[in-house]
């Protein structure tokens, strides 16, 4: 496999374009704004079917469902995935997994204790390690294979291909402790979030030379240390199988095999229907399937009320047997080959119910949140009033329920970038920004000169010339006035009481607030103007809507009046938005890097060439791309020319539904307020790659997942933007291109935190500066739907946990309530 992004010789010492593996890069755990002693909200629990050890048989398979093989086995190199993670978890070293509440807690199957020993004039951490710990070759784990970890990632070889070195820098030196099962590390800077190293723990073998850590690790793993053992990778069959690890010195693994098994999402139910697999994260739809298939067990055979033929109604199907036996014969003929159609799908769908009743669907919340993300590098985004005003705009608990409500979770707005609700030290800090209020965001929009009629006004920075010229720039303006004299009887004098209120409103509090009655005034005689030709419109708004569906790269430039009301109703989460689905941090880090791989440089910088602030030709209007109604006669705002009109990118995948859905719901409060959205679809392969890393938007939505480790991992992230001497951009992974020294600041200053609360107190103050600056807008907390054979135990919708692979199985007689024990 190829090394995507990561050439030899390459040295990737940045930590964002590094935070890859392990339990870096994302969001986290921390933060939050209100007040230190906010109670924390709690957290959606795991379902996972929770079982007693002795209540699981021994023996069995089970078959997990995955996207893909693993891009590679080393889960410090770029194109580690989601899979890598998965699979290294149940074969490596682990020191300090996430529990249910997303804390990082000691792992005993690997440590007696690990504490810090000193705090001057050096930090230095003492790690005990468990006495019966080896390697599966039987070589006891110690202080060699820590040193040579370190040395791999902590960029100074660049030999190595590490895609982070997140704290490894801040290493002077390793140590053997008091005896061969001590390690004693010291730290040339404090550092915090020291229990995020050394996971997963690499053996020496791997980590020791450039060749075996770029190489060595990435189709195989000959050597490791967890309750089951690397047996095989097939690539034709799609699967890398575990078996359990005969060394193994913990609880012995209840499996004897683990399969796990690529099954793309759109092949999940399927693949669940005819026993190909035993676990698999699913979508809403199927989940929806299970349930039915659930209720519908007592049926006593009965017909199904839902799937193929179920909408028919009994006039249709009549008249459908009266054709199919009726004397014309093409007719008849071809009515009977459908009815036969019909009837075999009916049956096809019917046995897929039948199937779907031996699973269970689990269901939690992800640890990861979906943002609108606002590009602050350039055009209106630029000016934090406008993003603000954006912000201000949205109403998030509407957007978390449509999302969430249908699945039964809990439809709550995020309230911090930093963590999640039932993290230790969440607290709210969007008080920040402010509260939704359209009246405050048209205001700023305002206060930043976009104006109602503002599109059809001359540039201000016009330069001064002829008498002639300053004539013609007047017969200009009149001949605007004239052009929108139809629309100023509409609103009866409205628009000139309210442009005599701007100019008031520059001067005095007061007139800011009659400004703001004679735009809700002029705002009800837009509507009626709306509704006016509005049937003119309609033909026009269906052709565009068809041409729409036939190019997924076509805008949808704010021609319809409600977006929402026509999108259907979005139930669950994306598979693409690029960093969605990870169980945890690791999960995405990776993905992210693979994905920013070819527009990223050295260093994590955007090469100037490929910037495209404007918009490359054609990429947001494609050739035969309607032109947008008049922004005037949407009520749109504008300055100096120009309409107020963001880029909105969407991902077109299937999976994306709920994305698609959320999105026409923004772009329809943003309507609300003046601004317009010129949304476009693009490829779900491209979405990141081509859009979101290089910039080439206005909003979007994507997700974060979340660590236990804000400050590491939050830092680049949120972390100000630098220019290069060639031109390009290093944003690290601040893809919204906003940010602060001060943020920076807070950031370093809790990294080399090592007081837990004082280093929390530090995370909010940097959240409630990040929902200040208004470049990220956390909407809600992604849900988790997984599919799992009802008769597994302690597996499923993990939430913020790591799986314990070895209590995995199936109950036995007792616990099952069957007659046998299901054999693979």
């Amino acid at each position: 496999m190829s090394h995507v992004g990561v050439p030899r010789g390459t040295v990737r010492k940045r930590r964002t374009l590094a935070l890859l593996t392990t339990g870096v890069l994302t969001i986290p755990v921390l933060a939050g704004c209100g007040s230190g002693d906010e109670e924390a909200p709690r957290g959606v629990a795991q379902d996972i079917a929770p079982t007693a050890r002795q209540a699981v048989a021994d023996g069995s398979t089970v078959n997990w469902a995955i996207d893909a093989l693993p891009a590679t086995f080393n889960a410090f190199q770029a194109d580690a995935d989601s899979a890598t993670t998965r699979v290294t978890e149940a074969l490596l070293p682990t020191l300090f997994p996430m529990d249910k509440a997303g804390q990082p807690r000691l792992n005993p199957d690997y440590l007696e204790s690990a504490k810090v020993i000193e705090r001057e004039p050096k930090q230095v951490v003492l790690y005990k390690l468990n006495q019966q710990a080896v390697w599966s070759d039987g070589r006891e784990i110690g202080a060699p294979d820590f040193v040579a970890q370190w040395r791999a990632l902590r960029g100074k070889d660049s030999a190595f291909w590490t895609a982070r070195n997140s704290g490894y820098e801040r290493i002077e030196k390793i140590e053997r402790g008091a005896d061969d099962l001590q390690v004693r590390v010291t730290f040339s800077k404090p550092y915090g979030d020291w229990r995020s190293l050394f996971s997963p723990l690499y053996p020496k073998e791997i980590t020791g030379s450039p060749e075996t850590f770029n190489d060595g690790a990435r189709t195989t793993l000959k050597n490791t240390a967890g309750p089951f053992v690397l047996r095989g990778v097939s690539k034709a069959d799609g699967t890398v199988t575990l078996a359990r690890n005969p060394r193994w010195w913990g609880d012995k693994a209840k499996l004897d095999t683990l399969v796990f098994r690529a099954v793309a999402p759109k092949d999940r139910t399927k693949a669940l229907t005819d026993g190909t697999v035993d676990v698999a994260d699913i979508d809403p739809s199927t989940a929806d399937r299970i349930t039915l298939a659930r209720r519908d067990r007592g049926g006593n055979g009965q017909p199904l009320t839902h799937g193929p033929g179920a909408d028919v109604s009994p006039a249709a199907a009549l008249y459908s047997y009266a054709v199919a036996h009726g004397s014309d014969e093409k007719a008849a003929e071809a009515e009977q080959a459908a009815r036969a159609k019909n009837r075999k799908a009916v049956l096809a769908y019917a046995a897929e119910q039948k199937a779907l009743r031996d699973f269970a669907v689990r269901k939690s919340l992800e640890p990861a949140y979906t943002q609108l993300a606002l590009n602050g590098e350039s055009g209106p985004l630029a000016d934090d009033r406008v993003r603000r005003a954006v912000a201000r705009a949205l109403d998030r608990e509407e957007l978390a329920r449509t999302v969430l409500g249908p699945l039964g979770l809990p439809a709550k707005p995020l309230g911090s970038h930093l963590a999640l609700a039932g993290q230790p030290g969440y607290a709210d800090g969007s008080g920040a920004l402010g509260e939704q209020n359209e009246k405050e965001a048209r205001a700023l929009l305002a206060d930043a000169g976009w104006t109602r009629g503002g599109a059809l006004q001359q540039p201000k920075d016009t330069k001064a010339g002829s008498e002639a010229e300053k004539k013609g720039e007047k017969e200009g303006e009149d001949g605007a006035d004239a052009d929108t004299g139809e629309e100023k009887k509409t609103t009866g004098g409205a628009e000139k009481e309210e442009n005599a209120e701007k100019k008031d409103a520059e001067k005095t509090d007061k007139a800011d607030k009659d400004a703001d009655k004679a735009d809700k005034d002029a705002d009800k005689a837009d509507e009626g103007a709306e509704k006016d030709e509005g049937k003119a419109d309609k033909a026009s708004r269906d052709e565009e809507d068809s041409a729409a569906s036939r190019d997924e790269g076509l805008y949808i430039v704010g021609e319809d009046d409600e977006p929402a009301a026509r999108a259907p109703a979005a139930t669950g989460t994306s598979a693409v938005p690029a960093l969605a689905p990870a169980r945890h941090a690791a999960f995405q880090s990776a993905a992210l890097l693979r994905q920013a791989a070819a527009v990223l440089g050295e260093d994590g910088a955007v090469a100037a060439q490929d910037k495209q602030p404007g918009g490359a030709a054609g990429a947001y209007a494609p050739a035969g791309t309607p032109a947008p109604a008049p922004a005037a006669a949407k009520g749109q705002l504008g300055k100096d020319g120009k309409a107020l009109t963001l880029r909105f990118v969407l991902p077109s995948g299937p999976g994306s539904q709920s994305l698609r859905t959320v999105g026409d719901k923004i772009a329809a409060m943003l309507e609300k307020i003046g601004i317009g959205t010129e949304i476009t679809k693009v490829p779900d392969e491209s979405y990141f790659k081509d859009h979101i890393a290089s910039g080439v938007y206005d909003l979007a939505l994507y997700s974060w997942p979340v660590s236990a480790y804000p400050a590491t991992d939050g830092r680049p992230i949120y972390a100000k933007p630098e220019p290069a001497t060639d031109g390009s951009l290093l944003v690290e992974q601040n893809y919204t291109r906003v940010g602060t020294d001060h943020i920076d600041q807070l950031f370093d200053r809790a990294a080399g935190e090592l007081d837990e609360k004082a280093a929390r107190d530090l995370m909010k103050q940097a959240d409630a500066r990040i929902w200040a600056a208004a470049g990220s807008i956390p909407l809600y907390q992604r849900p988790q739907l997984v599919a799992v054979d009802k008769k597994l135990a302690n597996v499923g919708a993990f939430g913020f946990a790591a799986p314990r692979y070895q209590d995995i199985g199936f109950k036995n007689r007792q616990a099952a309530g069957s007659s046998a024990d299901r054999k693979k």
